[in-house]
């Protein structure tokens, strides 16, 4: 029976496991030593999409992209974010202005950003399993086992494969549809987040060209089936109707695609050397677009409490762990609470909770020092 044995091993080659294995190996004496376990993604053509997600980039986690050599060639700016309520007065503005950063974040493609993650891991000197591990055996040493009857055994195993987390747990009934428009009156640089009795709908400019507008509309799932069956006139109607005039005419361009949306959030430490990051430890709603970015807001705040123990791996590593989870704690649970209530609010069948939730918007206009707490967790979230 084969066995191999490295000090990390990574299961997931998604984007969190990709700039977890670039970061780590940026401190490790011998890269080779991590391992990222997963298939490599797949070819595409010149053009062609294979995953339809447009991802939201904070400017914090734009830096990181940044510092690893993975930002993407194409992305399209936020430097303005307008958030309003269907149906009810009230609306702010966020601007980068008043925050003294260059932009809020960033839009960028899902398979290019891989792509791009890929390409930045090949010069990584890490070690490549292009197969899914099973599940990690917690113990000194972690033990996994790949399909080809190999045996691997790790030091510190470190989850970032969107297994859902067992712990806390919501179905919002309501299912996400993504799908892409052309706006005839485009405003270079700013996204909205407008929120509907059927949940929040996003609009978010489109790294593939001007005018063009990333679409995360959050409907009940029998909405989302009627939405994904229309025609492209009737669909641009209802989306119309849902987000309204403010970038004059839009016209879907891309066909529907849709996803159901829960929370699932559980402890990052999963075990005796076993780590969850990422979707692994939370998966959020999509409201303010926080999941990726607070799934490497973790591998940013991991790579740093490991530095000293890449350099001497003879230390013990657990209370490094412990120390993790707990400087992660006060961000993951502000995260949790900021995306797991504003669309439950917003979306509320009793007319009261949305009045109040307009009058949030009016004072968070009105009053700087109410918004820009909120828009500096958005943007970077809580470092320790």
């Amino acid at each position: 029976m084969p066995s191999t044995n490295y000090d990390i091993a990574i299961l997931g080659a998604g984007p969190v496991g990709c700039v977890l294995a670039l970061s780590l190996a940026r401190h490790a004496p011998d890269p080779g030593r991590i391992a990222l376990m997963g298939p490599a993604p797949a070819q595409r053509a010149a053009g062609q999409s294979i995953d339809p997600r447009a991802i939201a980039i904070n400017h914090g986690s734009r830096q990181f992209l940044q510092q690893l050599g993975a930002w993407p060639g194409h992305s399209a700016d936020i430097s303005t974010v307008h958030v309003s309520q269907a149906g009810h007065l009230g609306r702010t503005l966020i601007d980068h202005t008043e925050l003294h950063v260059p932009r809020l974040g960033s839009v960028v493609a899902y398979d290019e950003l891989l792509e791009s993650l890929h390409t930045a891991l090949a010069q990584s000197g890490i070690t490549r399993i292009l197969q899914r591990p099973s599940r990690p055996q917690a113990g000194q040493p972690v033990i996994l086992k790949t399909a080809d009857d190999t045996h691997h055994s790790t030091r510190l195993a470190l989850i970032s494969d969107g297994s859902r987390p067992q712990g806390l747990h919501r179905d919002y009934q309501q299912h996400a549809i993504l799908t892409t428009v052309r706006a005839s009156q485009a405003i270079p640089g700013r996204a909205f987040e407008r929120f509907t009795q059927t949940g929040p709908l996003a609009l978010l400019p489109h790294p593939a060209g001007q005018g063009l507008y990333s679409v995360v509309w959050c409907v009940r799932p029998a909405q989302a089936t009627a939405l994904s069956e229309m025609d492209d006139t009737t669909f641009d109607t209802r989306l119309q109707q849902a987000f309204g005039t403010r970038l004059g005419t839009l016209r879907r361009l891309t066909p529907v695609n849709t996803f159901p949306l829960a929370l699932h959030a559980g402890p990052s430490l999963q075990g005796e050397g076993v780590v969850a990051v990422g979707n692994a430890a939370q998966t959020l709603h999509p409201v303010a677009g926080q999941g990726l970015n607070l799934g490497l807001r973790d591998v940013a705040q991991l790579s740093h409490v490991l530095q000293p123990w890449l350099v001497q791996p003879a230390q013990a590593l657990q209370p490094l762990l412990q120390q993790y989870a707990r400087q992660r704690k006060i961000d993951r649970t502000v995260t949790l609470a900021i995306t797991d209530t504003l669309p439950r609010i917003f979306a509320s069948r009793y007319a009261l909770p949305r009045h109040l939730a307009g009058l949030g918007l009016v004072l968070l206009d009105l009053i700087p020092g109410l918004r820009q707490p909120l828009a500096h967790h958005l943007l970077q979230g809580q470092r320790q």
